[in-house]
């Protein structure tokens, strides 16, 4: 078996798939995208092709190492991207030729069922308390939201009680028995954090995400030892290595995103590096349905596997969701706020590649907002 052809695709609202061909007729799917640099990746993933057409499909982990370090100059999230995304179509092959689902070619399920939870905003306070609401009445028994709109540096006692206002609504309307996340996504400085996490303590969200940006990675230490909160990172991350210092420091929850990430094949073993240092794996997904596929997938074998974020019905969805490019729903059927496990082969999905090429027509120029402080000056997004 040879591939013959590589396509990719630039689908609404901000997701870009790609589509890997074989001589014998078997298709893989994954998806590759730096949300708000769609184009570069494109164009990593046509270099990287070059390399791929004409060789057998099944040789996945050295064309991994080929892609990753065959080039003088490596990582960065567009190669990690582009990587990762053609890691995925592989693995989708080599599971639709053999006729078994790609979790069972990672050594089996461990369990049948993958909790998610959902994501409710929180830029806006006052919306929290009916998205969360909204989120209970569809049986999802955790969620997360945003901790905090633009954060100065040395933040006012208004902007501190702002964020403590957020969890103390999320746990009075989640109660004691379902979670929330709380995702500083980077807008707070070490400072900030210092603060903020021993006055969150009391409302005992199941972690605080990103709680400082990746640039800061001596601060983790004192923001570990600062509460009892498990503290989550890792969308930023894209390799094993990288997230080594962030073990040490004591950092609980590790978040590496499959669609950045080095694919099926790096997530695995930073699932098993974490394992080692006693971190759980919860991987970033804001993404379209081939990406939540593959993390399935990865879920349903990993032994410190503990939450799945999806991106049905977020806010950035606004052209597209992600069930329009799939045929079958179903393995995204929710049920109790979790999704079940299915023996559907490959990536256990069927896109509709109708769709997804009707949609490239229209494509997408999706950017990231840029903020700024009160004085004109960059704040974090």
């Amino acid at each position: 078996m040879q591939i013959t052809r590589v396509e990719t695709f630039l689908a609404p609202p901000r997701w870009m798939f790609v589509r890997v061909e074989t001589d014998t007729g078997l298709v893989g799917w994954g998806e590759p995208v730096v949300e708000g640099r769609a184009e570069p990746v494109r164009a990593a993933v046509e270099v990287l092709a070059e390399y791929l057409l004409g060789r057998d499909p099944s040789r996945i982990e050295d064309h991994w190492q080929v892609m990753t370090k065959g080039g003088f100059y490596r990582g960065g999230p567009v190669l990690s991207s582009a990587v990762a995304g053609l890691d995925q179509a592989l693995w989708d092959i080599k599971g639709k030729e053999y006729g078994v689902p790609v979790h069972q070619l990672l050594g089996g399920p461990v369990r049948e069922r993958v909790r998610a939870y959902s994501w409710i905003g929180g830029d806006e306070p006052a919306e929290i308390r009916d998205a969360l609401t909204a989120q209970i009445e569809a049986g999802f028994t955790a969620v997360k939201m945003n901790g905090c709109g633009p954060m100065t540096p040395v933040a006012t006692r208004a902007e501190i009680r702002d964020c403590l206002r957020r969890a103390e609504t999320a746990r009075e309307v989640l109660g004691d028995e379902r979670d929330f996340g709380l995702d500083f996504h980077g807008r707070v400085s070490p400072a900030n954090a210092r603060r903020l996490l021993p006055l969150l303590a009391e409302h005992a969200p199941m972690f605080v995400e990103e709680p400082v940006l990746p640039d800061y990675p001596h601060s983790l230490p004192d923001l570990v030892n600062a509460s009892n909160i498990p503290l989550a990172l890792g969308e930023r991350l894209f390799t094993r290595q990288e997230f080594l210092a962030p073990l040490q420091a004591g950092v609980a929850i590790l978040q590496p995103d499959i669609s950045h990430a080095g694919g099926i094949s790096e997530l695995r073993r930073i699932a098993a590096l974490a394992e080692t240092y006693g971190a759980q794996l919860a991987p970033h997904c804001p993404l379209g349905p081939i990406s939540l596929a593959a993390s399935l997938q990865v879920a349903f074998t990993t032994p410190n596997f503990l939450i799945q974020e999806q991106s049905i019905g977020i806010h950035y969805n606004q052209d597209a969701e992600l069930l329009d490019y799939v045929i079958d729903p179903a393995p995204f059927r929710f049920q109790g706020g979790s999704l079940a496990r299915t023996d559907r082969p490959g990536l256990g999905i069927t896109v509709d590649e109708p769709a997804v090429r009707a949609a490239d027509k229209k494509g997408h120029t999706w950017r990231n907002p840029v903020w700024r402080h009160a004085d004109g000056s960059f704040a974090e997004w």
